[in-house]
């Protein structure tokens, strides 16, 4: 069962649209809202391609046996990269092997000695992310919401 990572603008915004429309997700992600059409997924898959141009990172389409299981990825917010996931309720589960992989990229680049995680504080099981070795910076707001900050440091493998 392979996980990849592939650009989103190679996911069929109908994929997007009911990715991001699946009720189950507002529980999670205080900053969602209004309806998802083909217009608002090339919106955002625009906007999420803009950090690409901006940073040379940014957020992936994940595939698990090439099928669209989540999008996520980092994205630079001032000296910090964040790194955030967002996968389709049914796929859950498959956040610590795709976090993992992610965390691989990370540690093989230079500009990211460390990631953050935002997290809504509807988000109680956090022992992934404790095993990672994440450690709890304290509660931010952001765009109005407030979210627990976390840090992992990414040392290279080679340093």
């Amino acid at each position: 069962m392979p996980i990849t990572f592939t650009r989103l603008t190679d996911i069929p915004l109908s994929d997007i649209v009911a990715h991001m429309s699946d009720p189950r997700l507002l529980d999670h992600m205080p900053l969602l809202s209004g309806d998802w059409t083909d217009q608002r997924a090339a919106e955002f898959v625009a906007f999420k391609e803009g950090f690409w141009t901006r940073d040379g990172l940014g957020h992936w389409a994940i595939l698990q046996d090439g099928k669209y299981v989540g999008w996520g990825g980092f994205q630079k917010e001032g000296e910090e990269w964040d790194f955030g996931l967002v996968l389709r309720p049914d796929q859950f589960g498959l956040g610590t092997r795709i976090t993992a992989k992610a965390l691989e990229i990370a540690r093989a680049d230079d500009r990211i000695p460390f990631v953050t995680f935002l997290l809504p504080p509807t988000r109680t099981k956090l022992a992934a992310l404790k095993r990672l070795g994440a450690v709890y910076v304290g509660d931010i707001d952001y765009d109005g919401e407030t979210f627990m900050k976390f840090r992992l440091d990414t040392p290279s493998a080679t340093a």
